[in-house]
């Protein structure tokens, strides 16, 4: 993987993310050149005063480059408004990823993102629509990107990982299903996006519950096929995604974009500094997403989050992807995870090895590579078409 900081894998994983969703490599080196002197282990620990320069040189960056935005759309030149706009808020949510939860700056960023972003999507025209999931007395904000394709098309629900939002997935997969016909429901679903910074509404182990729920709602558009439906997630979406499979019938194939057989190893190795964190300041952040006051608290929730006596009610087509130089979650998850799935009756693990790439967590690395695999599979599964439509 690219470490543009060779002594912080965290704050690297941030510019990864941003090259991979539209960001410009001068525009990223502009924001991260004045941090190499914070880059060492006080970031990684959540040092206030390493996380509040990264946060203010992309805010920097990010309010620059929305001016230019904002220039273009004065002069009537939208498509190129959009196009930075697409930039200033994908830079505005890198700046809002990496400061404590509770730092009051921290939702500003993330609303001006998010606005930005859809002004963004408007602007270029891209096919998609922000819709609400009903969800017990709650709406989930999610982008449902159409295929174009007469009637009705397979669909897929994307659900996030631990630290992403609606906007960060988007870029990643909605054209390239699109391309095989195939549409997509990208969801903050409880303890991501806007579920967890707009609504309060913390993660929990039984995934199959918003799963359900947008499910429920696909079936009620016109332009969905409800017998073809699929799930998939990505990071800590292995295990989401699993379990939502394992418990709603509903869906007909299922994407763990990186396993997770057993969080609460996970969430201990990490509190245990094993392996690598994907934000500072670990704990109170998986907290947070929980909506716990404490990591024992925070444990109780997430040592349920096991796919042990879940993966074996899986019975649709299951593809688990992994990357073997994963440093934030060991390739035995994804080992145990396709080796309990017996009742699956087509599963597959994909390993995505260093000689070819997208080797790294969710194939940081080299995102299209491990994408391409992944639309293929499920195109292919939910009747799109892997050439082209």
């Amino acid at each position: 993987m690219f470490e543009y900081f060779s002594n912080n894998y965290t704050w690297s994983l941030g510019v990864m993310g941003a090259l991979n969703r539209g960001g410009q490599i001068s525009e990223i080196d502009e924001a991260c050149r004045p941090l190499k002197e914070y880059a060492g282990i006080k970031a990684l620990g959540g040092d206030p005063t390493a996380q509040r320069a990264w946060f203010e040189s992309w805010m920097k960056l990010a309010e620059r480059v929305e001016r230019l935005g904002q220039t273009d759309e004065a002069a009537g030149n939208t498509l190129s408004a959009g196009r930075k706009y697409l930039r200033s808020g994908l830079y505005y949510l890198l700046a809002e990823r990496m400061p404590s939860h509770k730092d009051p700056r921290r939702l500003d960023a993330y609303k001006r993102g998010i606005a930005l972003y859809r002004r963004g999507l408007e602007l270029r025209r891209d096919p998609i629509e922000y819709v609400e999931v009903p969800f017990g007395k709650h709406k989930l904000p999610a982008i449902f990107s159409k295929a174009p394709v007469l009637g009705r098309a397979p669909c897929v629900v994307h659900f996030d990982g631990l630290d992403v939002t609606k906007e960060l997935i988007y870029p990643s997969v909605a054209d390239e299903f699109r391309r095989r016909g195939v549409s997509v429901l990208i969801v903050d679903h409880p303890g991501v996006g806007a579920a967890l910074r707009l609504l309060g509404l913390p993660s929990s182990p039984d995934t199959e519950k918003p799963a359900g729920a947008c499910v429920d709602y696909l079936e009620t558009r016109s332009d969905v096929d409800p017998d073809r439906i699929g799930m998939m997630a990505l990071s800590l979406g292995g295990y989401y995604a699993p379990r939502a499979a394992a418990f709603e019938k509903r869906f007909k194939c299922c994407v763990a974009w990186g396993a997770i057989f057993d969080y609460g190893k996970c969430v201990a190795d990490r509190i245990g500094g094993r392996g690598e964190p994907s934000v500072p300041g670990y704990a109170e952040h998986v907290n947070w997403v929980f909506g716990k006051d404490s990591i024992e608290e925070t444990l109780k929730v997430v040592n349920q989050m096991t796919l042990e006596g879940v993966a074996d009610k899986i019975t649709c087509p299951l593809l688990v992807i992994h990357g073997e130089n994963d440093r934030q979650v060991p390739l035995w998850h994804a080992e145990r995870t396709i080796a309990a799935a017996v009742n699956s009756p087509q599963r597959e693990l994909k390993i995505c090895r260093l000689a070819d790439g997208a080797a790294e967590h969710c194939g940081a690395d080299n995102g299209p590579l491990i994408v391409d695999y992944m639309t293929d599979w499920v195109a292919r599964k939910l009747g799109g078409n892997p050439a082209g439509i």
